[in-house]
């Protein structure tokens, strides 16, 4: 007869898994995982695609702020038309790319020269709404001021591309000219003219803007060769079309 303390060992190494069971055990936890990535990561792709849109879409109004009303080139005296084509025909450059985000804005400072409020770095024992409130912004990338923004930025930083529209056929169509808007083009031929000839001739430029989501929202990585691969992709999150007027 076995022994009390032969059957006791015997029963605990009954109770454990063998090697192969736990194999197998593993082989498909494997295969349950690949096929709930399979299944699940496309949608989550979706969800932050959508997220992008929705959020690309509210700062169509930074741009337009910016683009069409002129509204801190006004402050400066400048003329908001010649201003706006000069941003166009540089977004399609690097170190011109245009960005719209919001920041954290200061209430308790004394806004800058350019009639926008200081950056609030820190929330730390402040209250939104009376020490400070998000405002929606559009900056080149020479503006001195961006760094100081995405100091104090909320959410994501969008590229945004501007390509002339122009008649063709009796349709918009977008300028697909692959060195952008280094031309201004006839809004009603699509013919290539000189800056002064369509400031004599023409009241309106209409344009596409194109949003483009970026993976970082910092000064170091828009001084990043990553940025200048970003800045040539192809498919942007969100469209609009707009149009500045003289």
């Amino acid at each position: 007869m076995q022994s009390v303390d032969s059957r006791i060992d015997f029963q605990a190494r009954r109770s454990g898994f063998t090697l192969l069971e736990t194999v197998i055990a593993i082989g498909v936890l494997a295969v349950l995982l690949t096929g709930f990535l399979v299944v699940f990561t496309p949608a989550a792709d979706g969800i932050r695609k959508s997220l992008n849109v929705q959020q690309a879409d509210r700062l169509v109004s930074a741009l337009e702020a910016e683009l069409i009303s002129g509204r801190k080139v006004m402050a400066a005296g400048e003329i908001p038309f010649d201003n706006a084509l000069k941003l166009i025909k540089g977004s399609s450059e690097v170190p011109n790319a245009l960005f719209v985000y919001q920041y954290r804005g200061d209430l308790t400072q004394t806004p800058r020269s350019d009639k926008t409020l200081q950056p609030c770095p820190s929330i730390t024992g402040k209250v939104a709404g009376k020490d400070y409130v998000v405002v929606p912004m559009m900056r080149a990338r020479a503006d001195t001021e961006l760094a100081n923004d995405l100091k104090a930025i909320e959410g994501p930083l969008f590229l945004v591309k501007c390509k002339q529209l122009f008649f063709q056929g009796g349709k918009l169509v977008m300028d697909t000219r692959p060195d952008g808007v280094k031309q201004l083009l006839n809004p009603k031929t699509g013919t290539e003219v000189s800056e002064a000839v369509f400031k004599q001739s023409e009241a309106v430029i209409p344009f596409a803007a194109e949003f483009y989501s970026l993976p970082a929202n910092t000064m170091n990585y828009l001084s990043s060769p990553a940025f200048t691969t970003k800045f040539a992709a192809k498919n942007p999150v969100f469209t609009r079309n707009l149009a500045v007027r003289m």
